[in-house]
């Protein structure tokens, strides 16, 4: 039967174009398909390298860039702004290496002024040079923001300071007598961390970005504890004797702590055992050093 079309609810169909595709329809492509947004795609991608693929779907349905990753931007500006005031306001000889405006510094953990207690965390906001101060911004800018955006910044900002703390303390038991600069032990934590997620969750987090993953960091973090290494044990300048071991501590908190903050999305962490045991370890730890440093230290 032929209906006019004038009888038709204009409302109820579409009108259409010459190829038959709904006119004023912006959300989707040539093909029908829905369009992704910019966003959208920049979230796809950010749980293709930070989550395992069953909570993939989980993240997208929550995924927001609000708040923004504040933590890491402002410890990043403020590291940044620290190097700028020693770089400009009390200029270096060079930027390259360690000044005595730096050594000086009352941030900069040195082993004999180790009663000024702030300074096992504050050394974070003191770098080395202009290749110090790049690297770490850049890795844990780069790592620091997708782990923020899909993790809160609480629990960021956690594993970075306890790696950071981790790595003063591990400096000043194992390396007693060397001096201690940069934001390494946070960056090494928040390595830690997403390093222990790649390898646990190898097969759920797609196989073959997984070896990408897991190559790259060790080619990163080969290259950065080789060159600190070298600047600890070869360079001849007694002003350049800062400590390595604040790497290694930080990267052990993170694959200890940082691990269970990571791995635990959208889950409870005080009904995680797990997150109990590693919060008893760092304390047992954290007082261990706290006592070597009053009572064994040979500094």
């Amino acid at each position: 039967m032929d209906i006019d079309i004038e009888e038709q609810d204009p409302l109820a169909v579409d009108p259409v174009d010459r190829d038959g595709r709904r006119m004023g329809d912006t959300g989707r492509d040539d093909d029908g398909n829905r369009k992704v947004g910019c966003c959208e795609r920049f979230h796809r991608s950010i749980s293709k390298w930070m989550l395992p693929e069953e909570l993939h779907e989980q993240y997208r349905e929550r995924a927001n860039c609000c708040p923004p990753p504040i933590f890491i931007i402002l410890i990043s500006i403020a590291e940044l702004a620290v190097f700028i005031y020693y770089a400009v306001w009390k200029p270096q000889k060079q930027w390259v290496t360690l000044g005595e405006g730096i050594w000086n510094s009352p941030l900069t953990y040195k082993s004999d002024r180790r009663e000024e207690a702030w300074r096992f965390v504050s050394y974070m906001f003191v770098h080395a040079g202009v290749e110090h101060i790049l690297g770490n911004l850049v890795m844990q800018l780069l790592l620091g923001i997708p782990l923020e955006l899909v993790h809160k910044g609480f629990e960021v900002g956690m594993v970075y300071m306890a790696g950071v703390l981790a790595g003063s303390l591990a400096s000043s038991i194992f390396d007693p007598l060397s001096a201690l600069v940069g934001a390494s032990g946070g960056v090494y934590a928040l390595i830690g961390g997403y390093f222990m997620n790649a390898v646990v969750n190898f097969r759920e987090m797609i196989p073959l970005l997984g070896v990408f993953r897991i190559g790259v960091i060790v080619i990163i973090v080969g290259t950065d504890v080789g060159f600190a290494l070298y600047r600890r044990f070869f360079t001849h300048d007694v002003g350049l004797k800062v400590s390595f071991v604040a790497h290694i501590g930080g990267g052990v908190a993170g694959m200890t702590i940082g691990y269970v903050f990571f791995s635990a999305y959208n889950q409870k962490l005080l009904k995680d055992p797990r997150f109990w045991l590693c919060i008893v370890g760092y304390v047992v730890f954290l007082l261990f050093a706290v006592l070597f440093n009053i009572f064994l230290s040979p500094a």
